[in-house]
């Protein structure tokens, strides 16, 4: 499978100051994959340690010198390890978390040797490590599942991909092409990105296929509870509720009758640490950046992966048309995901992705799906499972924080609109609404760029 990420290890690879990478994701997503990748198109000789396979091996990163750390390997492995042409991967360091902070030796001491590490259950790590961190003498990577454009790449469609790539507001692709790619997303709602998942539909398109490899995922992150929590039970029916409250402000007491709020927020945060869940927070949406104004009582949840939600909610069993009234047709749900999971991917690249929502915090009801931001501006987003929908809250958005420009993620082509209209409350508002195609909701903030 053709990951983006391939490309950042190639330009991280070649680097002059290249600094240790440290490759942060959630389990199973693919970055021990892409590693032994790199390692094999660049012809590098691999040299993984796993620690969670062979916790002993971190006795061999007590010496004080990068080179005697490799003479030491080199001796447990029965191999010479060549810095010149080697490429030390650090699995699973969370299982011998006080590496992180020897990493700056390497690139201190050994600069032409490339090291990577990584690790599943990092965020607990970071959050609470008593060692020192190299800070600014490593660099980062955030993998996230697959998206839909690396989904519709592995499943064989290059050339469509080319065409969505290269399409825009005045270069639409055609009906036909379009329908195409309408089938690609409903494919990628019963899939997911999860790497595995998506090798058994392009061996099978088989969703029942699909459903079995969804639900060993969901089995793993359940067993992986034990070592971030002590309320098993509390987890997994959060880690439920999370589906079933898609697209919703997230209601702590609907996830264990009976059990406090701050309880289950707690199982929330584990979930978001492990980053099989994420949130989209408040905001006020009065400006830059998004996250200095916003209510915390207020926030929705994201699973990991579509795929997973697909799973959890049964859609693999049921008949097609049904599968498409719950993706198509519902208030919504499914399609936030999907734009969620999108834009979570497309920011991967700024660090750990951050996205939120709108919610009136008093008197009337109010929502916008999404905001993001485009250049200085914040952008407001509607995501609709369909054709159609109302944009009552979408136009008083527009009106209170004189915004003048707005997209909106739906089942149509593209299309741009000068909107005059009237609010809900009499207001008169005008902006620019861009339409764009929900399968394409991983470019918006290139579209958004280029419309300028």
């Amino acid at each position: 499978m053709k990951r983006n990420a391939s490309e950042k290890l190639d330009e991280w690879l070649t680097k002059e100051d290249r600094k240790p990478l440290v490759i942060r994701g959630a389990r199973q997503v693919g970055k021990t994959w892409i590693v032994r990748d790199l390692a094999k198109r660049a012809k590098r000789d691999l040299v993984e340690v796993n620690f969670e396979w062979n916790p002993a091996f971190a006795d061999h990163f007590t010496a004080l010198n990068p080179k005697d750390i490799l003479k030491n390997l080199g001796a447990e492995l029965g191999r010479r390890i060549d810095p010149s042409s080697a490429l030390l991967f650090l699995d699973e360091i969370q299982a011998a978390p006080e590496i992180l902070s020897k990493l700056r030796w390497f690139r201190e001491q050994l600069p032409g040797l490339p090291v990577i590490a990584a690790g599943s259950l990092l965020e607990f790590v970071l959050a609470e490590h008593s060692f020192s961190m190299p800070v600014g003498r490593i660099s980062y990577l955030h993998l996230e599942p697959l998206s839909f454009l690396e989904f519709a790449m592995a499943t064989g469609n290059i050339p469509l991909v080319e065409a969505m790539t290269d399409t825009s507001p005045d270069r639409p692709l055609n009906d036909a092409l379009h329908t195409k790619c309408i089938g690609l997303y409903r494919a990628y709602c019963l899939s997911g990105g999860m790497p595995e998942s998506v090798k058994v539909w392009q061996d099978s398109a088989d969703p029942g296929a699909c459903l079995s490899v969804q639900q060993d995922l969901l089995a793993t992150y359940n067993d992986d509870f034990h070592k971030y929590g002590k309320n098993i039970s509390r987890l997994q029916k959060t880690l439920r509720s999370i589906s079933e409250q898609l697209g919703n402000k997230f209601v702590a007491s609907r996830a264990e009758e009976g059990t406090a709020s701050q309880e289950i927020k707690k199982a929330l945060e584990l979930l978001c640490k492990a980053r099989v869940a994420s949130l989209v927070r408040h905001s006020a949406g009065n400006g830059i950046p998004l996250g200095a104004e916003g209510n915390e009582r207020l926030f929705k949840v994201l699973l990991l992966d579509i795929g997973l939600v697909a799973a959890q909610l049964g859609l693999a069993r049921m008949r097609p048309e049904d599968v498409d009234r719950l993706v198509f047709q519902n208030k919504g749900a499914m399609a936030e995901q999907f734009a969620g999971q999108q834009l979570r991917f497309a920011l991967a690249d700024q660090g750990m992705p951050e996205l939120h929502y709108w919610q009136r915090t008093g008197g009337r009801q109010g929502e916008v799906d999404y905001l993001i931001q485009s250049g200085g501006s914040v952008v407001p987003v509607e995501v609709k499972s369909g054709t159609a929908g109302s944009m009552k809250s979408l136009h008083q958005f527009m009106f209170d924080k004189h915004l003048e420009t707005a997209v909106r993620f739906d089942m149509n082509n593209f299309s741009t609109m000068e909107l005059d209209v009237k609010t809900t409350q009499g207001d008169q508002v005008q902006y620019t609404l861009h339409s764009i195609p929900i399968y394409l909701a991983e470019r918006v903030f290139g579209i958004l760029h280029d419309i300028g």
